[in-house]
C-alpha cells in the first residue's frame, strides 16, 4: 500500500501543472492530500502491521491526492469554455491628478494630501524629512551645506517627485460661436429669414455682404448674428475702446454681446458689434424712359399708346415668353401661371396698353412690369432679370418689356404672369390667364 501511495505521488509530481494555472481551491486540496499521505507514512514507520482502519485511511488519502491532481489541471480557460475571453474589474480605481501652472487644477494646493510646495532648502519643518527634489536628503545626510543645495521651485509630492506645469490653453474666446447659420429653402425671403431669427433684415444683409435682394438662391448658407448689428474681424489696430468709439456704443456692450472674458482683443477675432450700422441698400436705378414713338397712318410700324385705352380691344393675348412652357398652373394659392424659360429669354407684352409700373418691388416678384390694357384689365410680369420699359410708356402687343430671370421669391428662371380684373393690388381680382391666351 505504501508503494501505491508513493507511485501516485510520483505520477502527480510529473503531471502537476504550474501554480499559475491552478485554482486556489485545487492547490489547497492538493496540499491537504500530501499532508495526510505524509502522516500515514510516518505512522507506518512505527508499526509494521496494517490494521483495517489504517488501510481505509490510506485509500482515502490516495483518492484525495487523485482528486487534487484532477482539479489542479482544470484551467480558467477550460472552466469558461474553449476560446472564451475573460476579464473584469476589481473596483473603481483612481486617476492621476495633473498639476497646471504649478498647482493642482481646481484644488487649493495647501489642502492636498501628498503635495509639498516648499522650495528646495526650506528647513521650516523637520530637517530630516524636507525634500528639495526627488531623492534629496537633508544637508547633514548629504554632506552639503544648506546654502550649497540647488533651489528648485515646487510643488513636490511626499516622495519628492517634482510636478511640472501643464500646457497653457491658448484658445481665444470670441463671438464666432454665437453666430448661427441657415440654409436657404424654396420660398424663403430675406425678410422672412430675418424675422424667423428675431433680427433685422439689414443685419442679415450686412453679415452676408449681400448686394441685391434677389441674390438668394436655394441651398445658400447665410450667417445669422445673435443680435442686431455688424459682424467685424479684429485688425491689428483695433482695440475694445476704438471699436466702441467707432460705432458709438459702450465697450461693456461688446463684451456682453460676445461673452468675452478678456477685454484685450486679438487679431483675427470675430466680434458682433450690437446696434452698429453700415451702408443701406442701394435703390436700383431704372433705365431712362425711351421717347414715345409716333408713326403716321401709312407706316407699317406699331402705333404708340400714351395713355391707357378706355376699353380693351379684345382678342387673344399674345404668349408672353418665346418658347416657354407652363411650369405651374393657376390654382388656389397661386393665382397666375408660371412660364419657365432660359434666363435672358425675351418677355413680351400680352396686349397693347400703358406701363403703370416698371422696376423692383419687395413683394416677392422682384423686377416686374404692370400694364393697363383698358376696360379695367391689367397684366403683370414678375421675377424678371431686367426691365426694358418705363412707367407711363405705351407698349404694343408683342413688344419686349424685360427678360426672364429669377429675382424675388423664385426657385429658378421663369415668368410669373398675372391677369387682373380691376386695379392691381388695389381692389382688383386675379383670374386665370389661360382664359385670355
Amino acid at each position: 500500500m505504501l508503494n501505491a501511495t508513493v507511485g501516485v505521488q510520483r505520477v502527480m509530481s510529473r503531471l502537476r501543472t504550474g501554480p499559475g494555472r491552478r485554482s486556489p481551491a485545487a492547490v489547497n486540496l492538493q496540499r491537504r492530500s500530501i499532508s495526510i499521505a505524509r502522516t500515514i507514512r510516518a505512522g507506518r514507520s512505527t508499526s509494521r502491521s496494517i490494521v483495517p482502519g489504517e488501510r481505509l485511511v490510506s485509500l482515502t488519502a490516495v483518492g484525495l491526492v487523485a482528486l487534487a491532481l484532477a482539479i489542479s489541471n482544470i484551467t480558467p480557460d477550460a472552466a469558461a469554455g474553449a476560446g472564451a475571453p475573460i476579464g473584469g474589474t476589481n473596483g473603481p480605481g483612481s486617476e492621476a491628478r495633473t498639476a497646471i501652472g504649478g498647482a493642482v487644477s481646481g484644488v487649493d494646493s495647501e489642502g492636498i494630501d501628498g503635495i509639498d510646495d516648499r522650495a528646495a532648502g526650506d528647513t521650516s519643518g523637520d530637517p530630516t524629512t524636507d525634500m528639495g527634489f526627488a531623492g534629496n536628503v537633508s544637508a547633514t545626510a548629504s554632506g552639503l551645506a544648506p546654502d550649497d543645495r540647488i533651489a528648485i521651485d515646487g510643488p513636490f509630492r511626499d516622495d519628492g517627485l517634482l510636478l511640472k506645469p501643464f500646457a497653457v490653453d491658448t484658445t481665444v474666446a470670441d463671438g464666432k460661436d454665437l453666430l448661427r447659420t441657415y440654409r436657404v429653402k424654396s420660398g424663403d425671403t430675406l425678410t422672412g429669414i430675418a424675422r424667423h431669427f428675431g433680427v433685422s433684415m439689414m443685419t442679415v444683409w450686412w453679415a452676408n455682404k449681400l448686394t441685391a435682394k434677389d441674390e438668394l438662391h436655394i441651398g445658400q448658407t447665410l450667417v445669422i448674428p445673435p443680435v442686431d448689428g455688424l459682424v467685424v474681424t479684429v485688425s491689428a489696430t483695433d482695440t475694445l475702446d476704438s471699436l466702441a468709439a467707432k460705432y458709438s456704443i459702450e465697450p461693456l456692450d461688446i463684451i456682453e454681446a460676445n461673452r468675452l472674458e478678456d477685454p484685450n482683443l486679438v487679431v483675427g477675432q470675430t466680434l458682433t458689434i450690437p446696434g452698429a450700422r453700415s451702408a443701406g441698400i442701394a435703390t436700383p436705378k431704372p433705365k431712362p424712359k425711351p421717347a414715345p414713338r409716333t408713326t403716321s397712318g401709312t407706316s407699317s410700324g406699331p402705333r404708340a399708346v400714351t395713355r391707357p385705352p378706355a376699353r380693351y380691344s379684345g382678342g387673344r393675348f399674345a404668349w408672353p415668353v418665346a418658347g416657354g412652357y407652363i411650369s405651374q398652373y393657376f390654382h388656389y394659392g397661386h393665382y397666375a401661371i408660371d412660364i419657365a424659360a432660359d434666363p435672358g429669354t425675351r418677355v413680351m407684352a400680352a396686349a397693347s396698353g400703358t406701363v403703370i409700373f416698371a422696376g423692383w418691388k419687395n413683394n416677392g416678384g422682384g423686377y416686374q412690369v404692370w400694364i393697363s390694357h383698358g376696360s379695367n384689365l391689367y397684366t403683370t410680369y414678375n421675377h424678371m432679370s431686367s426691365v426694358s420699359v418705363g412707367r407711363g410708356q405705351g407698349v404694343s402687343r408683342g413688344q419686349q418689356v424685360g427678360r426672364v430671370g429669377s429675382s424675388g421669391n423664385a426657385t429658378g428662371p421663369h415668368l410669373h404672369f398675372e391677369v387682373w380684373r380691376g386695379a392691381v393690388w388695389n381692389g382688383g381680382t386675379r383670374v386665370n390667364p389661360l382664359l385670355y391666351l
